[in-house]
């Protein structure tokens, strides 16, 4: 995966573009992992919180002239307090329960974008937003932007390792095997869901509002349903519960409908094929079966 960052960074254009895309939604991916693969928790929500750190970041810059990093902590701190807010009585909920409730969270905030045009201006979308930056210094290259990220993704999978080994990873271990037994052996697992949960929501509004400020524009078609679709495909191909999953994930699925590009007519077939063909020769994912492989 390092080979194809350093290939993108060297030749920049087309190739940095998309390895740029596969990297924000790795930040996104990252965050669901912590939910879904640490605690063993469902939710098909979490591109709310993207949408509220990306259109937050979005109206404070190219409307009222904020600063990129100041918009972003703003739109994370929104995210965090809709996620404490939705958390708490959410998180009550278990299996196919919890995952309706989360969707109707990520349609609410969807429909919000789409009526609240004065602010998000609906389906013409949000344009005219800066790129990163500090002060007057702009990250508007290609390759420059691509460094960036890939910097953010790799201090958050760092984060990740961390948290998977620490006293919150052992506690959310023992939640996904078994809550009751968690309960029983002292662990406050209503905290460390939602601790989780609070996690999830930061990175997916950091996600969020990277794709605004490399992109420049944002629209309510960004935080849709695919999203969902698209992440859960990127979260299980690398390996929901690994350290490695969400970033390998991410860099395939993004990379793969170029690869078949030359395929023109049958582009969406050979996609199909080749994800059903991971998922059968692969089930606990591609990065599992990479360190298999490096065991071997």
């Amino acid at each position: 995966m390092a080979a194809v960052v350093g290939y993108a960074i060297a030749v920049g254009g087309y190739p940095a573009t998309v390895v740029s895309f596969a990297l924000i939604y790795a930040v996104f991916v990252i965050g669901l992992n912590l939910f879904m693969g640490f605690a063993n928790q469902v939710s098909f929500g979490q591109n709310a919180f993207a949408a509220i750190g990306g259109y937050t970041s979005a109206v404070l810059t190219a409307t009222y002239g904020w600063e990129p990093l100041p918009a972003m902590a703003a739109g994370m701190a929104g995210a965090l307090a809709a996620a404490c807010a939705i958390g708490y009585p959410t998180l009550r909920l278990k299996g196919h329960y919890l995952a309706m409730g989360t969707l109707a969270i990520g349609l609410i905030v969807y429909e919000i974008t789409v009526e609240w045009s004065s602010v998000t201006q609906g389906y013409m979308g949000l344009s005219g937003i800066p790129p990163l930056g500090i002060g007057s210094y702009e990250i508007s290259s290609d390759r420059g932007q691509l460094i960036v990220l890939t910097l953010v993704v790799a201090a958050a999978t760092f984060l990740s390792a961390r948290l998977r080994r620490s006293r919150m990873g052992r506690a959310l271990s023992a939640v996904a095997g078994s809550e009751e037994a968690a309960r029983a052996l002292g662990i406050p697992v209503a905290r460390y869901k939602l601790l989780a949960f609070l996690l999830s929501a930061a990175l997916a509004s950091l996600s969020g509002s990277l794709f605004v400020h490399v992109v420049g524009f944002v629209s309510p078609e960004v935080f849709g349903l695919h999203m969902v679709i698209l992440t859960f495909t990127m979260l299980y191909v690398g390996g929901i519960g690994t350290i490695a999953g969400p970033v390998v994930g991410a860099l395939i699925i993004s990379l793969l409908p170029e690869t078949f590009r030359a395929f023109k007519d049958y582009q969406d077939l050979a996609y199909g094929a080749a994800l059903i063909l991971m998922l059968i020769y692969a089930p606990k994912g591609l990065s599992a079966l990479f360190t298999l492989r490096r065991r071997a």
